[in-house]
């Protein structure tokens, strides 16, 4: 079955995320890198920028179809638009349903398998649940709560994620004649350690107090976040960290 990500409505991504939870459990939880079911339905759920009980009530809708411990919603029958679902993906194996699991918030699966080595490949849950972790899941949280933060209240909101000027969101208004910029950073715990590559810490030295570090921390439980303004003159202590990368390349007389 060739599936396109793109062309698959959010909330079928989420009842299908909910059919993968319910249908392989705790090895699909495994399989996708999460430490548990409440991980999975905050990063995915935010990374699909939905709520993350959408998730778990679509996984209870489907629990009564699979031999696990859950009954899940078994004193009605599931819904009809759940059923149709069910029905035209429940044949997929593992591998296949997990790679499109993955590939709704953007992953991958057969450009990650062509670069990476043996290794990465084992551990690729681990990785693709970090990646949503400081990627995407964060960044929508943000989204989200940006309109109720004080710290930015008037400024209307700019991603520039992919524009590789050393942070996430601009912010502008009408009243200043500077935009704030915001770096979102993402933790699965309460605590953790953030990086800054060079060109974000080159932005924030030379913005200052117009460079916003938001930190989401603990995805895998209650996900909630704390501001830094100014980070690299604040209460956070940067060290700096330097590897020596041997670059090999090839090379032909033409």
């Amino acid at each position: 079955m060739l599936l396109d990500p793109q062309k698959i409505p959010t909330r079928e991504k989420l009842i299908l995320t909910g059919l993968y939870l319910a249908k392989y459990d705790s090895a699909g939880l495994r399989k996708l890198g999460f430490g548990g079911f409440v991980e999975a339905f905050n990063v995915i759920g935010y990374a699909l920028g939905q709520k993350p009980a959408s998730i778990k009530n679509y996984r209870d809708e489907f629990d009564p179809h699979f031999p696990n411990r859950r009954k899940g919603w078994h004193n009605r029958p599931t819904r009809a638009y759940c059923l149709k679902v069910f029905n035209e993906y429940k044949d997929l194996d593992v591998e296949e349903f997990t790679g499109l699991v993955k590939s709704f918030v953007g992953y991958d699966e057969n450009a990650w398998s062509e670069v990476e080595t043996k290794e990465k490949k084992d551990d690729s849950g681990v990785l693709f649940a970090r990646r949503v972790i400081t990627g995407l899941a964060a960044e929508h949280y943000f989204e989200q709560v940006h309109p109720k933060l004080t710290e930015f209240k008037g400024f209307a909101l700019e991603n520039t994620t992919r524009l590789g000027c050393g942070y996430d969101f601009r912010l502008r208004s009408e009243l200043e004649k500077n935009f704030l910029a915001v770096e979102v950073k993402g933790l699965a715990e309460r605590k953790g350690n953030v990086s800054l590559t060079p060109k974000e810490h080159e932005v924030a030295e030379a913005l200052t107090d117009r460079f916003f570090l938001f930190v989401v921390k603990n995805f895998s439980e209650s996900p909630f976040h704390e501001i830094y303004q100014n980070p690299l003159s604040g209460s956070l202590r940067f060290a700096k960290k330097e590897r020596v990368v041997m670059q090999v390349s090839w090379l032909a007389n033409v």
